[in-house]
């Protein structure tokens, strides 16, 4: 079975991740996705790791798409982006606030001749307001959420916030705005009409932070809970005895039935006594390794696992059994590819990655119908690009 975005154009002006990821999964779901890059091509084509030079952080975010490279400086390169925008379901788009509108291709300017267009927006702030021309990448906006204080306020003895190395701020607004995307279409499927989408950051972390918010507005009387890692004689495992019946499983796999008749443990009391409890399991796991624990507990149907890595999870059986990954083709490069983290009929990661502007004579002649020497005087004047991925910087 196709895709359920099967017969939707995606036009993809985005660079980087947040606007990417959304492309992507779109992409996934059947879309075909144009991806528009400058003549040097997205920054993200020169980051590690690489493999024959193909770099396989940018092979992740963009599989499955269409590259066209466009000179946006060059009043024929607007020309021809808006050209395409004409024949499009959806821009994304994630540069600074008014760029868009410089170049001529917002959404009041797409719109007034293909008002059935969906255009997202993402950005750091949102499109309007005192923060939205302040620049903006996912470690700033995950520093200003209050996420990276909440978190800090959860280690043991720390006074400085933790190193960022994981964007969650990107991947999660790309969630959301593939998300938002899909529902405009919905919507346009009932009134005939696209609309704009603003996307932000900020917003999507300060969502996610829901305990955070209500603490925020009513400070409690005991600390929240921390799930902590118990130290086995080998290495560390997570337990997350959540509900009563997590509780007593785990006491008895542990050989301490006795804890679930435990006035400290009782009910309400266990959340008061919670590090008191965690120190009897670093007890219990303290002679034996990170595999003997695991496997009293998932015997006992305690939701419990050790700390993997990706590359023991890429190499597991749930791996394969799962489908979690792709082989995905870039010229004669292969490399693994996350599926989309859903299940449904027609939903898979492409199998290829193009080249910077591979696509570029198709896509300009096949859908906007140009004929073969517009092609090449484009080429000529290096508005339409064909290359290579930029060299490392």
């Amino acid at each position: 079975m196709s895709g359920a975005l099967q017969g939707i154009r995606v036009l993809d002006f985005s660079a980087m991740i947040s606007g990417p990821y959304c492309g992507r999964l779109l992409a996934d779901l059947g879309a075909e996705v144009i991806k528009l890059e400058p003549p040097e091509g997205d920054y993200m084509r020169t980051r590690p790791p690489l493999r024959d030079g193909v770099s396989l952080y940018f092979g992740v975010l963009n599989a499955g798409k269409r590259s066209v490279a466009l000179d946006l400086k060059h009043p024929d390169g607007v020309a021809l982006a808006k050209d395409l925008a004409a024949k499009a379901d959806v821009v994304i788009e994630n540069f600074r606030p008014g760029v868009m509108a410089r170049l001529g291709l917002d959404y009041a300017a797409l719109a007034a001749f293909n008002p059935r267009l969906v255009f997202c927006s993402i950005s750091g702030y949102g499109q309007g307001g005192a923060c939205a021309s302040l620049p903006a990448y996912a470690p700033i906006v995950q520093a200003a959420s209050g996420y990276d204080l909440a978190n800090l306020s959860h280690q043991d003895e720390r006074q400085r916030p933790l190193n960022t190395g994981m964007f969650l701020a990107d991947y999660l607004t790309g969630v959301h705005a593939f998300g938002a995307v899909c529902a405009a279409l919905v919507r346009r499927d009932r009134t005939g009409r696209g609309e704009a989408i603003d996307c932000a950051m900020m917003d999507a972390m300060l969502g996610m932070l829901a305990y955070e918010v209500g603490e925020a507005q009513e400070r409690q009387p005991n600390p929240r809970p921390l799930y902590k890692p118990t130290r086995a004689r080998d290495g560390f495992i997570m337990l997350a005895p959540v509900s009563e019946a997590n509780f007593a499983a785990m006491a008895r796999a542990a050989g301490h039935p006795e804890w679930v008749g435990d006035p400290r443990f009782a009910g309400a009391a266990r959340l008061k006594n919670w590090e008191a409890m965690l120190a009897e399991m670093d007890r219990w796991a303290a002679g034996k390794t990170v595999a003997e624990c695991q496997a009293a507990m998932d015997a006992g149907g305690v939701p419990c696992s050790r700390f993997g890595t990706v590359a023991q999870l890429m190499a597991s059986p749930y791996a394969a059994e799962r489908g979690l990954f792709a082989e995905v083709t870039a010229g004669g490069t292969r490399f693994l590819a996350t599926n989309p983290p859903f299940r449904m009929e027609g939903a898979a990661t492409g199998a290829r990655l193009p080249a910077l502007g591979e696509d570029g004579r198709r896509v300009v002649a096949e859908i906007l119908g140009r004929p073969a020497q517009e092609v090449e005087r484009l080429i000529r004047a290096r508005i339409l690009r064909e290359g290579t991925p930029a060299a490392p910087r």
